[in-house]
């Protein structure tokens, strides 16, 4: 039998995922709320599946497993999940864990789905400073928070088209109110820009001391993904950028953040000697 594998354990968390996703479909479809506990259960379980995945993945890299776009999507996954185990209760949002199932089922679906994406592995050089490596771990963090965002902005416009039509009832009525999503949209967005602050803020102090490491295009790519969510704090900081708009736009930057990873990934510098082949299939 096959030994148990980084990737298999990351498989049977985004299965739990999505039986989280169907427990949650089959309730609504229903027109009744689904099990808060089982829906945390089987999030938690998969959460815990993917740490062993990814933390495997990092023992072979002797570093963080953020070496490549599978990995990149994997680990949005696994920041905006974690997220939710902490804020769900806090703010009882019953359908957060509908909707995070959701996004976490499909990143690391399609990651795995998409062998290309986990085809080269760039292993840190030794000596790296491991303050690159908190750099880009506490950016791929930020991305999970702006993932979260997305889904309580979807879960806002629902809201708001639920009270335009009058559909107060069924899969509507388990949504919280404009008021209390419009919070926490605030809050997230705002914890959001300040860890993409703090991680742009060490990685300047690495490039300021080696200017050829990083390409001009990765700066130009990440510096504005950093402005555009900064700027959109600060409009609704100042109540000129609120409500639909407000959750258009954080769903909109999420999706160009994703779109991002790419261009970014290939920005690595490529190893001396790549390793052409998932790390899973090692011996």
């Amino acid at each position: 039998m096959d030994s148990f594998t980084d990737r298999s354990s990351l498989w049977i968390a985004a299965t739990l995922y999505l039986a989280g996703f169907v427990l949650g479909t089959v309730a609504l479809v229903r027109e009744r709320r689904h099990s808060r506990a089982w829906m945390y259960i089987l999030i938690a379980a998969g959460f815990i599946l993917q740490t062993v995945g990814l933390g495997l993945r990092g023992k072979a890299l002797h570093g963080c497993p953020i070496t490549n776009i599978f990995e990149l999507f994997q680990f949005t996954a696994w920041s905006a999940t974690s997220l939710y185990l902490v804020i769900g209760p806090t703010f009882r949002l019953s359908l957060l864990g509908y909707f995070t199932a959701c996004l976490s089922a499909s990143l690391t679906f399609i990651s795995l789905l998409v062998p290309a994406w986990d085809s080269v592995h760039r292993m840190r050089a030794p000596g790296g400073s491991p303050w690159i490596e908190f750099h880009a771990a506490l950016a791929m963090f930020s991305y999970g928070v702006f993932g979260l965002l997305a889904l309580t902005s979807i879960m806002y416009l629902l809201q708001v088209f639920s009270l335009q039509r009058h559909h107060l009832r069924g899969f509507f009525s388990f949504l919280p109110s404009v008021v209390d999503l419009d919070h926490i949209n605030f809050r997230l967005l705002g914890a959001g820009v300040v860890l993409m602050s703090a991680a742009l803020s060490v990685g300047y102090v690495h490039w300021v001391h080696d200017r050829e490491s990083v390409p001009v295009y990765k700066i130009l790519i990440t510096g504005s993904i950093w402005a555009t969510y900064s700027l959109a704090l600060f409009l609704r900081w100042r109540g000129l950028l609120i409500t639909k708009r407000l959750a258009w736009t954080c769903i909109a930057l999420f999706g160009a953040a994703l779109i991002s990873l790419g261009p970014i990934n290939a920005s690595r510098k490529a190893p001396a000697t790549p390793v052409a082949a998932p790390i899973a299939s090692q011996p």
